[in-house]
């Protein structure tokens, strides 16, 4: 009985760590983001422009889907400590951070959008979205009030992903995967 139940337990697993759609070595499905999107500092203003997932590319991008809570955003910030840490050249490199406004706790969107804007602020190279509809992460079946990494090449092809959490070795994965590409 024990067996059966470990194996049980193993299958759920492997159901919930593969429950998004996205594939390493096939290109990120595109997805286009209508609802405010692109978030551009424009001699020191705020302005949203339609974007698209298409736009990821001539770089390695890592890019961190978060739902617009707190808890989500938590859940990876080692992850992107150690990019930070790393100091990727820019012209090799860049972070995308695409926040589903859809996911915010009723009431919060826009200290959600004001915390994106002081991040643009800080990281004026790095690419932020802002996806009111939640069109990123029902595209690609990332889970709810979550955060994924998802890594790509400089054609758009995933070389990584992980939907959830990420631990110190998977960190390191990513690090890896991204030296030995830019």
């Amino acid at each position: 009985m024990k067996k059966i139940l470990t194996a049980i337990a193993l299958s759920l697993t492997s159901l919930v760590a593969l429950s998004h759609s996205l594939t390493v070595g096939e290109n990120l499905p595109q997805v286009t983001i209508t609802d405010k999107g692109f978030v551009d500092l424009v001699d020191g203003d705020f302005e949203y422009r339609q974007w698209t997932s298409a736009e990821l590319q001539n770089k390695i991008i890592l890019i961190q889907h978060i739902a617009g809570r707190s808890s989500a955003k938590e859940l990876n910030e080692p992850m992107i400590d150690a990019i930070i840490a790393a100091d990727f050249p820019f012209e090799k490199y860049n972070t995308a951070t695409l926040v589903n406004l859809d996911e915010s706790i009723w009431g919060t969107g826009a200290i959600v959008a004001s915390q994106v804007k002081n991040n643009k602020e800080e990281f004026p190279d790095a690419i932020f979205v802002l996806d009111s509809d939640g069109d990123m992460r029902k595209t690609w079946a990332l889970t709810e009030k979550s955060s994924a990494i998802i890594l790509l090449d400089q054609a758009g092809k995933i070389l990584y992903v992980k939907d959830g959490e990420m631990n110190p070795t998977e960190i390191d994965t990513v690090i890896g995967i991204i030296n030995a590409n830019i």
